[in-house]
């Protein structure tokens, strides 16, 4: 069996990928923080901010998946802005130091990404993998993150970033957030409503990193987002929709917005769209291409 090991194998994305790489007859590694009581897969232990990792985590690797990094859903003070780059950018350049060392050339790195990379703004641009990274805090994340992930071509390794959009699942992640207000009869649209809202159905990003893993004509970067263009207005309608429940109050206004949530506010307060193209002229077919579908099956 070809070994995939996988940074970030505890979060949202990485716990299914994990297991439906495994049921897929890959031989799935993970690395861990702190050994889990329980775990279906061998864990090795690795703490790039000390350079410490567990002797033959890297053995035999044949694909490494780089999912680690720090929720940007928490509030942005200085030090947290500080963790988000770092969990990302000096956990890939510890890696790639490390299979450096020791001679480890795996056949690809596929990172994860975002589409943040693009910016945080509202504009009727749709955005592409061809388009600059932005000058705002996630584009230099994003821009570094990736540039990390170039590094691996020098092992003779092919490189695919994932650009990520928001993930919708039947549990965790952002669907919970936004179905929580609503649900309790409070739920609004967001500022003006005008934001779209790029996002992505689980299984479809699943089966993007199935095919970045299982196509080795893959290379670069590429836009994981639904080809459904919705905006926040049109998603806060849909959800309520879905839940039988009724949007009465009016738009929160965008200063109340960024007093709670200060700088990170852009996540909920911008927003452009993003193409699918690429993804889609490399043979991928979407199998929620709307949000109607997608819905449907995460909250139905």
């Amino acid at each position: 069996m070809k070994k995939i090991l996988i940074s970030g194998a505890t979060g949202l994305v990485g716990r299914k990928l994990s297991r439906k790489l495994h049921e897929r007859g890959y031989q799935v590694e993970i690395l861990v923080r702190s050994k889990p009581e329980n775990s279906d897969f061998k864990s090795y232990i690795w703490d790039y901010e000390n350079g410490f990792l567990e002797e033959g985590a890297l053995n035999g690797t044949y694909i490494f998946i780089h999912l680690a990094g720090a929720s940007i859903n928490k509030r942005w003070t200085e030090s947290y802005k500080k963790e988000i780059y770092s969990s990302r950018i000096n956990s890939a350049q510890f890696i790639y130091e490390e299979m450096q060392k020791r001679g480890i050339h795996p056949e690809a790195f596929i990172s994860s990404s975002a589409v943040g990379i693009y910016g945080q703004t509202t504009s009727q641009q749709i955005f592409s993998e061809t388009d600059p990274p932005a000058e705002d805090f996630l584009g230099k994340v994003c821009k570094d993150w990736e540039q990390k992930a170039h590094q691996f071509g020098k092992l003779g390794s092919r490189v695919v970033c994932i650009r990520t959009s928001t993930v919708l699942s039947e549990t965790g992640g952002a669907l919970e957030v936004l179905k929580k207000p609503i649900e309790m009869n409070f739920g609004a649209v967001l500022g003006s409503g005008d934001q779209y809202f790029p996002w992505i159905h689980i299984d479809d990003l699943l089966n993007i990193y199935f095919k970045a893993v299982e196509d080795v004509s893959m290379n670069g970067a590429y836009n994981a987002v639904a080809p459904d263009f919705v905006n926040n207005r049109e998603l806060t309608k849909k959800i309520a929709s879905h839940l039988d429940k009724k949007i009465w109050l009016p738009n929160i206004p965008k200063f109340i917005i960024k007093t709670v949530l200060g700088e990170m506010s852009v996540l909920a307060l911008e927003g452009s769209r993003i193409s699918s193209k690429k993804i889609e002229n490399a043979g991928f077919k979407f199998q929620y291409n709307n949000l109607e579908k997608a819905l449907s099956d995460v909250i139905n």
